[in-house]
């Protein structure tokens, strides 16, 4: 169950009261705070002294409107995710919605399942965006994730970070599972001058082969079967953000292609679509496996590898640094809220 101080706050912008007791009882589930405007310009005030870490808002409705809004919204702030909704289907509003930087669009009235996936996902990637991460202590830094350890490893590991962040250089982040090869792209995002803009994460080994292309880049209504309604990829959602594309070793040979053709390009197509789109992403890469061997056995283009690791860094696993053994047992006593618990030299090394 989620407590008073963790419970995510979702803003529900729709000038229809059963709209309203609708995502009430839809979002009951979730078990998270809800807050309700009636109008654009009551969501705009409601802003002004609530964070909220969702907005769901109508495009139609009195006064201004859902895209008038959101624009302002955009202006304030990009890592808010805002899915906007409408009973009007227009390819426009839809393009309109993207570009003024909406985390997704749906129809009225939605499928509950998949708008329940959607909501998730967004609320999962603003807690992404949310959380900075730091190193060198984890004192004081509740709203951040943290980065420990002092061994030379992990010295060279800062360094790349604060060498990387302010670039817009592709990264390949290298290293066993477990390592933490998320929290170095996240640490590299919050340190960058995208950090006001959305970070995406895509786990590449979790997404069926079939459906890749389409959470990439998104396609168009009619694109093949089962596309009832056009979808914006990540690539599209991700515009002037920071795009984090874990276990890209998963990735077949046909998707490497396409993926190399956006990095040449800067720009892709959704599936079934003519309008070329522009690719203002900074990609972040990582993978567990060895992607050398893997060109040398014609699994990995190697067109594609020698671009991605332009800027690569290889994590260490615990067993590259047990200095750090300790560090990371006294941290992790602290989250379990021993503060004061001393670890004897017998219990460091035993450790």
């Amino acid at each position: 169950m989620a407590t008073k101080e963790n419970r995510s706050v979702i803003l529900i912008v729709d000038d229809e009261d059963g709209v309203h007791y609708s995502f009430r009882r839809f979002l009951a589930p979730l078990e998270c705070d809800i807050l309700n405007a009636m109008s654009g310009e009551e969501a705009l005030e409601l802003l002004q002294t609530h964070a909220p870490d969702l907005i769901i808002m109508d495009i139609k409705m009195g006064g201004m409107d859902g895209l008038s809004a959101l624009k302002e919204i955009t202006a304030r702030t990009k890592q808010i995710p805002v899915i906007m909704m409408t009973a009007y289907s227009t390819t426009s509003s839809a393009i309109e919605a993207t570009r003024l930087g909406a985390y997704d669009y749906v129809m009225k009235p939605f499928d509950p399942p998949k708008m329940m996936e959607i909501i998730q996902e967004a609320l999962a990637t603003r807690r992404m965006m949310h959380k900075s991460v730091v190193w060198g202590t984890d004192e004081g830094l509740s709203d951040s994730d943290v980065l420990i350890g002092n061994s030379s490893a992990m010295q060279e590991v800062y360094k790349f970070i604060g060498k990387v962040a302010d670039s817009d250089a592709l990264v390949l982040i290298t290293g066993e599972s477990g390592t933490g090869k998320e929290l170095i792209a996240r640490a590299i995002y919050s340190h960058s001058p995208r950090k006001k803009n959305i970070f995406l994460p895509i786990n590449c080994a979790a997404i069926p082969e079939n459906l890749l292309e389409s959470e990439f880049f998104g396609h168009e209504k009619g694109a093949f079967t089962g596309a009832t309604e056009r979808k914006i990829g990540k690539f599209e959602q991700a515009r002037h953000g920071t795009l984090f594309l874990d276990e890209i070793g998963e990735l077949s040979l046909v998707m490497q292609g396409k993926l190399l053709r956006v990095l040449q390009d800067r720009s892709f197509q959704r599936i079934g679509g003519k309008e070329i789109l522009e690719s203002d992403t900074r990609i972040i890469t990582a993978t567990n496996q060895d992607l050398a061997k893997m060109v040398r056995e014609g699994k990995f283009r190697e067109d594609l590898y020698y671009r991605l690791q332009v800027m690569r860094i290889h994590l260490p696993s615990l067993r590259e640094r047990k200095s750090d053994i300790p560090l990371l047992a006294r941290y992790f006593a602290r989250r379990a809220g021993y503060n004061s618990l001393p670890l004897s030299r017998e219990t460091e090394s035993f450790l």
